[in-house]
């Protein structure tokens, strides 16, 4: 035992300490030969080298400290063609060790208390510091929401939008938070150092100052001005790009994402593959994976996945986002002149904003709804999914369901996971791309009851019904309850149908018993965690067991959400057989083969309807009208059309059409092959 540990002793001595074991005192001769290449130390002994040979690359360098050099053999070959030859010109170095092939020059101050790899380009950098025990912005609370605090969260380098969004609004848990942030302190102690790391292959040219700042692996940063107690959690395969004039403090910015053009971050997280630029300014915000902001303003926001922004005119403050693409203009106030900016609201996932939208917090947007105008009404649609909310005579009227026939919303689902950047190997946030869901799908069976009753309440007859400080117009609701029903019919379908090709379909007998659930979890109500969908039931077990100490850290916590995330089509089915007897009125024991080939009959005429109401909108963009604008000079007719098709296209071979047609195709040939398929087995 004592043998294996000692063998294991020095192994682990020899791997963390080689470079050091590998350096070489100086002689007299090279001290003599760096000072007469205009080097100087207040102490030659403290300087050690791997490779005399590599000195001749060494001019006119302060060392102070204890300072180890590699070697230095090889050239880098700039943009234009011109080489460089590395080694060590014109730089002050204090606590620092180099690893080999490295060019540092025109350092303008100093490098202090860093241990930078292999293969680096620095050049023409102020200063590159670390100050005493730093955390490098691992452990910086973020006051998402309500700026005055109480939603903190506590950012570090395995951060997950999940785990944020239980930190951030589970304040009714005080254990369950306790414990997250625990797990941030026990990530955070680990990684605090008193000396920063610079990895391998990193470039660093034209910056300012540097301190306390983690900068990972094939990072390059070119003419920041100021990144201070950060990490650059930078990789190989996805590196991190800092470009001119960023400033960053207290931050952390995940691998694969790019800042640039001087935006300013001030306690911010960037989550992954994320792309913040054109001067963007941000405070007390995170951005998690593939985030795009540009031009505007953030504070105090929890951007989830794929929130886009992109007009200077653009303010988005005291909000919860994902999916969302916020409109130029758009903005939102969490200040009453009262008790000060402590309103906060909320907009589901794949909620939009129109141009000069305008919400005046407290409210809540459902999901995949669109925002138009002002609205100071606090609203709460969040049971009436993929709604229009528009002012009119300044207050707010509500189209329920109308977005499910808009062909922007199926463009957006489908362009989701193909704008996806993350690098496949080591993805944080675990996302659910469906645009119907359980979560989705659940909402619209309220939904349906809400309208359902407001109509029995008021009368089938009332021009007008009124929702949570919004009004919903009779044509409205009629629209709304019929587009519901075809949405939830269209998801049980689709769930039905994948079931069964996963089924044994050899018997009516093994079709009916294979259709009930092998098990419980899926049912009930459904939630989404920043991105993952998931059974409330699940997570709140999960939960539990993390206030009981049975979950030990943040990467345990992960690792579990990412279970319950790659289960999603087994909960997914329980969910929807359990509400399929619902919806249709059938029961466990008595459905039948006939029950089932009536369901699949429903889904094909609902698949079909909805995708020719989203046939017809895109015919809009082809409408007389959408030739406005096309044609100068006094163009005819044949030449205003001529030049709207040249840049549009016509309508009949514009992509979405005929994807949208041939899914018309495509799924009725499967409902007939299914339906076929059982009458086969009757």
């Amino acid at each position: 035992m004592k043998k294996t540990f000692f063998l294991y002793f020095c192994i682990e001595i020899f791997t963390h300490y080689a470079p050091i074991i590998d350096m070489k005192a100086l002689t007299q001769s090279t001290i003599e030969r760096l000072e007469a290449q205009g080097c100087t130390s207040d102490d030659w002994s403290r300087v050690q080298i791997a490779d005399e040979h590599s000195l001749k690359y060494v001019r006119g360098v302060r060392f102070s400290g204890d300072v180890s050099l590699g070697t230095f053999q090889k050239s880098f070959e700039m943009p234009g063609g011109i080489h460089k030859h590395t080694g060590l010109f014109n730089a002050t170095l204090h606590n620092v060790t180099i690893g080999d092939d490295c060019c540092i020059e025109n350092i303008k101050n100093y490098i202090a208390n860093y241990d930078i790899g292999n293969d680096c380009f620095i050049e023409n950098v102020d200063i590159i510091l670390c100050d005493g025990p730093s955390s490098f912005g691992n452990g910086v609370e973020v006051a998402v929401l309500n700026e005055t605090g109480g939603r903190e969260v506590t950012i570090h380098d395995g951060l997950t939008a999940h785990e944020a969004y239980l930190e951030a609004f589970y304040r009714h848990r005080p254990d369950l938070v306790a414990a997250l942030k625990r797990f941030a302190a026990d990530r955070v102690a680990e990684l605090t150092s008193s000396r920063g790391t610079i990895g391998d292959h990193v470039t660093i040219v034209d910056t300012g100052y540097i301190k306390n700042v983690y900068i990972g692996t094939h990072a390059k940063i070119e003419g920041a001005g100021r990144l201070k107690n950060g990490t650059l959690n930078s990789r190989a395969e996805s590196p991190i790009h800092v470009g001119y004039g960023v400033i960053a403090d207290d931050f952390i910015i995940q691998d694969g994402s790019t800042v640039e053009d001087c935006t300013t971050l001030t306690r911010v997280y960037v989550g992954q593959a994320c792309s913040l630029g054109h001067g963007y300014s941000a405070s007390d915000s995170l951005f998690f994976c593939n985030c795009q902001e540009e031009n505007g303003e953030a504070c105090a926001i929890f951007a989830g996945p794929f929130t886009v922004t992109h007009h200077k005119s653009t303010l988005l403050i005291a909000g919860l986002f994902s999916f969302m693409n916020a409109g130029s203009g758009s903005n939102q106030s969490n200040h009453m002149y009262k008790l000060g900016p402590i309103h906060q609201g909320a907009m589901e996932r794949g909620a939009k904003t129109s141009s000069d939208s305008y919400i005046l917090w407290p409210a809540r947007i459902g999901a995949f709804s669109l925002v138009m105008g002002r609205h100071s009404s606090h609203s709460d649609t969040s049971d009436l999914p993929f709604s229009y909310l528009i002012e009119k005579n300044g207050e707010t009227y509500l189209a329920p369901a109308v977005n499910l026939r808009s062909v922007g919303t199926v463009r957006d689902a489908q362009k989701w996971p193909k704008r996806d950047k993350r690098h496949p190997e080591g993805r944080m946030d675990q996302i659910n791309f469906n645009l119907l869901s359980p979560y989705t799908i659940d909402k619209m069976f309220r939904g349906l009851h809400i309208l359902e009753e407001l109509e029995s309440l008021s009368g089938a007859t009332s021009d007008v019904y009124a929702y949570q400080s919004a009004k919903i117009s009779n044509s409205s609701l009629h629209r709304g309850q019929k587009l519901y029903r075809i949405a939830i019919e269209k998801f049980l379908g689709n769930s039905l149908i994948s079931h069964l090709e996963r089924t044994d379909c050899s018997s009516a007998e093994s079709v009916l018993e294979d259709l009930k659930p092998t098990r419980t979890e899926g049912r009930g109500t459904w939630i989404d965690l920043a991105g993952l969908i998931a059974p409330k039931e699940l997570v709140i077990a999960l939960l539990n067991d993390v206030e009981a100490g049975k979950v030990h850290s943040a990467k345990e916590f992960d690792e579990a959400l990412r279970c319950i995330h790659n289960n999603y089509y087994k909960y997914e089915w329980t969910w929807a057989y359990e509400k399929m007897l619902e919806y249709y009125g059938l029961y466990p024991d008595r459905i039948t083969i006939d029950d089932l080939i009536k369901i699949i009959e429903q889904w094909k005429e609902s698949v079909v309807s909805l995708d020719r109401m989203l046939y017809a909108d895109a015919k809009k963009e082809f409408s007389l009208s959408a030739h406005t604008g096309f044609g100068f000079d006094g163009a005819s007719q044949r030449t205003i059309d001529r030049d709207f098709e040249q840049v549009r296209g016509d309508f009949e071979s514009n992509p979405f059409v005929l994807s949208t047609l041939q899914h018309i195709e495509r799924k009725s040939a499967l409902g007939d092959k299914m339906i076929e398929m059982l009458k086969n087995l009757k």
